[in-house]
């Protein structure tokens, strides 16, 4: 295989594969030139001469500006690239939709069907504090649970911890509720106890006009300083809940009850050439068989917005989305922040230059189907298909939006590497076999194989079959080492 790789047949940089060195002949697509410098793998290297202020182009569209004349064989990044974006843009729908890449399938996985009827993935015990004034009442209930059960018939007992549910005003308490309203109904969870305080803003009378109807005898609610002994009252409220709960058993289901989000983080320049691509086409896949699959991370959209406006299905899903993307900027401007502080220095180091270089390589996530809908957060999903979903870039809160939305699991590429792992399994997908040979600790699967002459069909093929596993119980990496966290997203003030 080439030591250099052209995206798109009218890029005018090409993607280094292996580091290269002054003097190495670049030969790709009708292009031949010789480095002038050293190029780290995953950078760019310059095709032809191109003068100053004229567009970098790479995925096929411009990912920023020449701020100086780059000669044919020179190293494109940062300190000789800068980003074309700007403020709020005027859109027009322009609607471009695809055919289905891919037939259905019968295919199943093994599931829990919950009394509502919808499905999980695992069939974990939760403690869910309603303040984070109980975080350590809750973690003495589930140490002591656990040395006197043992549950290892049910697939995990957790707390999920927050520093939230008091001192919180307008959209930031209202979005708290919402989120561990979502947490408490998720069908991951075979059985929770809700854990309040007593005296803080988010009671949990007032917490259950966002749960809706639940199962009384899997839902349980304690608030703490109306019993004597706390942590006696949650620990026999755990155990009635398990000695139901336990009795779950697995059944296939069809693959169209999967709900599947869709995150990067610590992305490089590979994450646009293999994982994303890879989880693009499993979206595609997913769909075809009826499933869903959620893209967020709205601010890595930012300069590849109108690939997704284009596939709106309507022009009120083009609308939600032309919102989407106004509104997140808009948020950056009330905090008189800059909208375009992205990529990360990580990110920079792997090769990635503007966000239109990150956002080009991230929504390739979202494969090519259809938008069927545009979700606010912690808002639950209402059409099977493709969504588009309201939450920042920060991986713990994007992971846990796509969770609070209903996703029974998450597929997260990484060219850097991670051990996070949000409230439902977080698949960590390696854009390169260096990093998946290196962490097998941290990583699940890996997508390099694509730059070592494995086709994408086959990889695809492969990945199917893991998360068909994956949904049948086989545990993820963060899910063995027991790192599961949520992250609510805030925005305001804190009293």
């Amino acid at each position: 295989m080439s030591k250099f790789l052209l995206i798109h047949p009218d890029d005018n940089v090409a993607v280094c594969l292996e580091a290269g060195s002054p003097g190495d002949q670049v030969t790709v697509g009708a292009y031949s030139v010789v480095l002038k410098e050293a190029i780290p793998v995953g950078h760019k290297v310059a095709l032809v001469a191109i003068e100053k202020n004229r567009d970098i182009i790479k995925y096929g569209a411009p990912i920023g500006h020449a701020l100086e004349s780059i000669e044919p064989g020179k190293h494109v990044h940062t300190h000789n690239l800068k980003t074309n974006l700007s403020d709020n843009l005027q859109y027009d729908f322009n609607q471009k939709l695809n055919a289905p890449r891919y037939d259905k399938r019968e295919l199943t996985f093994n599931g829990f069907k919950r009394s509502n009827g919808r499905v999980g993935i695992r069939n974990e015990l939760w403690i869910v504090p309603t303040v984070g004034c109980v975080n350590g009442q809750a973690q003495q209930i589930i140490d002591l649970f656990k040395q006197e059960m043992n549950p290892a018939d049910i697939d995990a007992v957790e707390v999920f911890k927050h520093s939230y549910g008091c001192s919180q005003l307008g959209d930031d308490h209202v979005n708290t509720q919402k989120a561990l309203a979502d947490v408490i109904n998720h069908p991951n969870a075979g059985g929770i106890l809700v854990i309040g305080l007593g005296c803080e803003n988010n009671q949990i009378a007032h917490l259950k006009k966002f749960i809706g109807d639940y199962d009384e005898s899997r839902v349980r609610y304690l608030v703490s300083q109306d019993v004597e002994d706390e942590v006696e009252a949650g620990l026999e409220m755990l155990k009635e809940i398990y000695a139901i709960m336990r009795q779950d058993k697995r059944e296939p289901l069809p693959l169209s009850e999967l709900k599947v989000g869709l995150k990067c983080g610590g992305s490089d320049g590979f994450s646009g050439i293999t994982a994303n691509p890879l989880v693009g086409v499993f979206s595609d896949f997913l769909v075809a068989q009826g499933g869903t699959t959620i893209l967020t991370e709205v601010p890595e959209m930012f300069g590849a917005e109108t690939r997704l406006m284009e596939r709106a299905a309507d022009v009120t899903v083009f609308e939600k989305t032309v919102d989407l993307i106004n509104g997140f900027k808009d948020y950056y401007n009330k905090h008189n922040l800059p909208i375009y502080e992205n990529p990360s220095p990580g990110n920079k180091d792997g090769g990635i230059s503007t966000l239109e270089d990150k956002s080009l390589g991230c929504t390739q996530k979202g494969g090519t189907a259809t938008v069927v809908d545009v979700l606010a957060y912690a808002e639950p999903l209402k059409k099977n298909g493709l969504n588009l979903l309201s939450a920042p870039g920060n991986d713990l809160v994007a992971a846990s939006a796509l969770g609070f939305s209903g996703c029974q699991l998450v597929l997260f590429t990484t060219g850097r590497g991670t051990p996070f792992g949000s409230f439902i399994p977080t698949m960590k997908i390696s854009t390169n076999s260096a990093l998946y040979n290196k962490k097998r600790n941290w990583i699940d699967f890996n997508a390099g194989q694509l730059l070592e002459d494995k086709t994408m069909d086959a990889l695809l093929e492969e990945f199917i079959q893991y998360i068909i596993a994956v949904a049948g119980g086989e545990k993820l990496r963060h899910e063995e080492s027991g790192f599961k966290e949520i992250a609510i997203f805030k925005t305001g003030v804190t009293l």
